[in-house]
């Protein structure tokens, strides 16, 4: 009776032991697939690579730099301190003796001409927006190279799937072949031939498993991970609806952008110095306050100066700086036009890129792949009783794959291209204007 009560107790502590195993083991495994499946969400992507971007990153860190100099160009220089000793004679210590003998103290400051300190805090102020301008520029174009590489990365899934699925159909094809060659209607040539496609298919699939990888390096590489870190298959993004015309987007690119922003802030800049430039035509005031400590029966005396510098050079110094100051003025200008020109042109070429990826599509998707799908079916039956030859099967085949291939190719480069229109406009994909 014990014996049997031991090992009921026996079989009941292995199963609870085995049931803690397998929960362990589930655990263990879903931290770790929750992540995985985090990964191929795109949005999860672009927050982690607006996180731990290296170049988002020094961005950042040049801004905090620029800030800090904002107070330290508001600042007044410096002040002076002077003490010494003024002896009369070299023979002996005559402090107290001799009226000239005397302990010397002196503080002196430097005050700039009036609004010469303003002007460089507006200059320094000015710098710090540029930075702020450039970080959006830099956090914008890492959006967009998130985005591009995750539908890159997502098409070399799809092609897989392409492939494998039409390696199936050369599977059929060379079903066929066989069948015609076993009862003596086809020629072994036939077969050799359904064979070699299938292969190459299978060349092909190797390839795309190479070019998820090197995808897959380059995307963590822009999040800021390790090159090796796994990252899975993507899902397949929603299509984007673009509801803005392309003179709507030039407008708010010419608004938003970045990259205009930042033109703007070193024209701002650029006539601040100019003012600055000005300025130097006027004089500093530096003021110095001396107290001299006299010996024996001699009265301490005291002083109050003021240095004035003259800009005696003006001609070669203070003129020739404000017509470097104008000179840097004039580019300011002249690259803010050139930005302008260049977000035009990119505007229009990634516009023209997205209607015929759009048109593309639909004549893919509408027309050849439906039709030659078909086209392959009817082949395939009439290869079958010998009404078609194989060759006209396998080049039908063969563009039902490309037709494919390219629909998701244009698809992908229209989800790309609406991503560098978010960049040029200076919108993330949240903002108003882009419905998914």
């Amino acid at each position: 009776m014990r014996d049997t009560e031991f090992r009921q107790g026996q079989r009941s502590g292995s199963c609870r032991f085995s049931v803690s195993c397998i929960l362990t083991i589930a655990f263990a495994l879903l931290i770790p697939l929750k992540a995985y499946t985090e990964d191929r969400n795109l949005r999860s992507l672009i927050d982690e690579a607006l996180s731990n971007n290296h170049e988002i990153l020094v961005s950042e860190a040049r801004l905090r730099a620029s800030e800090f100099r904002i107070p330290q160009a508001a600042s007044l220089p410096d002040p002076m301190f002077m003490f010494g000793y003024q002896n009369e004679g070299f023979r002996r210590y005559t402090y107290g003796e001799m009226a000239d003998a005397q302990w010397m103290f002196s503080a002196s400051q430097m005050f700039p001409f009036p609004g010469k300190l303003s002007l460089k805090k507006e200059m320094a102020r000015g710098d710090s927006g540029n930075f702020r301008a450039s970080l959006e520029a830099v956090k914008l174009r890492t959006v967009a190279r998130v985005k591009e590489l995750y539908y890159d990365l997502f098409l070399s899934y799809r092609n897989l799937d392409i492939i494998r699925d039409r390696t199936a159909l050369f599977s059929r094809i060379e079903d066929a072949a066989l069948a015609r060659y076993s009862s003596g209607m086809g020629s072994q040539q036939e077969v050799l031939m359904a064979q070699t496609e299938k292969y190459m298919l299978l060349e092909k699939e190797e390839m795309q498993k190479q070019r998820i990888q090197s995808v897959e390096a380059m995307l963590n590489n822009t999040i800021g991970r390790d090159a090796h870190h796994p990252i899975g298959r993507p899902e397949e993004p929603p299509s984007s609806q673009l509801v803005c015309s392309e003179r709507e987007l030039l407008q708010a690119a010419f608004e938003r952008s970045p990259e205009v922003k930042s033109k703007e802030q070193m024209i701002s800049v650029a006539e601040t110095k100019v003012l600055m430039a000005e300025k130097e035509y006027y004089p500093d005031f530096t003021l110095n306050a001396g107290y001299f400590r006299r010996g024996g029966d001699f009265e301490d005396m005291w002083s109050l100066t003021t240095t004035i510098n003259i800009p005696l050079f003006y001609r070669t110094k203070q003129r020739q700086a404000v017509n470097e100051a104008e000179a840097f003025l004039v580019e300011a200008q002249h690259e803010l036009d050139a930005t302008k020109f260049m977000i035009s042109s990119a505007m229009r070429d990634t516009c023209s890129m997205l209607n015929t990826a759009e048109r593309l599509m639909e004549l893919y998707k509408g027309g050849l792949i439906p039709k030659t799908f078909q086209d392959f079916e009817s082949g395939l039956a009439g290869y079958m009783t010998g009404r078609v030859e194989a060759m006209t099967v396998i080049t039908r085949t063969k563009a039902l794959l490309d037709y494919e291939s390219l629909y998701w190719v244009q698809f992908v480069e229209r989800e790309k291209a609406i991503a560098r229109l978010e960049s040029i406009t200076g919108k993330y994909p949240e903002a108003e204007g882009y419905k998914k």
